[in-house]
């Protein structure tokens, strides 16, 4: 990656939270997730309850960026057509010819806000599954590719209620992030209420075009990641996992199963990103540490046990980066660790 392609990120990077800033108050580390997804075309999921500014800071995002923006409220009613599109009898005026052709839904666009996309049933939350990996819809056996770029950004409530239906581990994997929006504090509230309760708001400026953002995307792949970090990434996710070449007593215990290689892919895209907005043409263990929590949480399946004892997956990555240090050897089964893992 170039010294100039590298000052072009970090600038870019500046004028996108300056913006979001206008409208959204604290929530930095979220903020910083959201963009770093958007650098490494990955797809993001906001978990919180609600009234945290979800929707907003997604809609704003999008307002950032000049591109085409749509969002889908998820309802228990909702069907897939209404999602990818359906076809439509079209009779031609002149000749009376009868055809089918293709309508479609409102995921043809470039930001898609998928809000409370826990509240529509299974069906239709498959409906985005060809979507978010292959970057089309098929319908009627015909194959329509969706426009470049193309991201899911989704909410998600997690207080259970009666209508809600989890997001099965398949459609969650798909994810790049799982970011956790959590209360603002004492400070952070007083000025939203300073901000929502009185005249009109601020107008955000959008910075960045679909092309400029190409030039980014493809700048973030550029940046060098050297032989250790690549282990240091795969061993975390295959020590995550019950049952492989790497034994860790706590994994034993509490996963049902782990992080697939969805989660090493994205553990290098996002450091890399990661990186490159801290300044620095390569990437360390570190840029890895720091994304371990979204990448890996909802890749990371708790038993009963863990439940009942109320350790999460969240406790077990924290476990995961005290007992997997840079240098592991995973080809060896990270010897030397099992002491610790105790």
């Amino acid at each position: 990656m170039s010294e100039a392609s590298l000052e072009r990120l970090r600038e870019t990077h500046a004028l996108m939270k300056s913006e979001l800033q206008r409208v959204i108050v604290g929530q930095d580390e979220v903020v910083d997730q959201l963009l770093l997804a958007i650098l490494t075309r990955g797809h993001c999921l906001l978990v919180g309850v609600p009234g945290l500014a979800k929707t907003l800071m997604i809609s704003s995002l999008a307002q950032t960026m000049k591109l085409a923006f749509n969002r889908i409220q998820f309802t228990p009613d909702l069907m897939p057509s209404d999602i990818t599109g359906t076809e439509l009898l079209h009779i031609d005026q002149e000749g009376g010819d009868r055809s089918f052709r293709f309508a479609p839904g409102p995921l043809f666009c470039n930001v898609l806000l998928a809000d409370e996309i826990n509240r529509t049933p299974p069906k239709t939350q498959a409906a985005l599954l060809e979507a978010m990996v292959e970057r089309q819809v098929t319908s009627g056996g015909t194959t329509h590719p969706l426009p470049d770029p193309f991201f899911v950004l989704a909410t998600q409530n997690p207080i259970e209620q009666e209508g809600t239906y989890p997001l099965p581990e398949a459609q969650l994997d798909r994810f790049m992030f799982m970011v956790k929006v959590d209360y603002p504090d004492a400070d952070e509230e007083r000025e939203i209420l300073r901000r929502t309760t009185g005249g009109a708001g601020e107008q955000i400026q959008g910075v960045l075009d679909g092309e400029a953002l190409h030039e980014l995307q493809e700048a973030v792949r550029e940046v060098p990641v050297a032989d250790a970090v690549y282990d240091y990434a795969l061993a975390l996710t295959r020590s995550s996992r019950v049952g492989g070449d790497v034994s860790l007593d706590f994994i034993d215990q509490y996963v049902t199963w782990g992080a697939g290689p969805r989660a090493s892919q994205y553990l290098i895209l996002g450091a890399k990103a990661h990186a490159a907005l801290q300044g620095r043409n390569h990437v360390s263990t570190e840029d890895v540490r720091a994304l371990a929590h979204p990448v890996l949480r909802h890749r990371i399946l708790v038993n009963f046990t863990a439940q009942a004892e109320g350790v999460d997956s969240d406790a077990i990555i924290d476990r995961l980066l005290e007992h997997i240090q840079p240098g592991a050897d995973v080809g060896k089964g990270l010897p030397g660790l099992s002491e610790a893992a105790g």
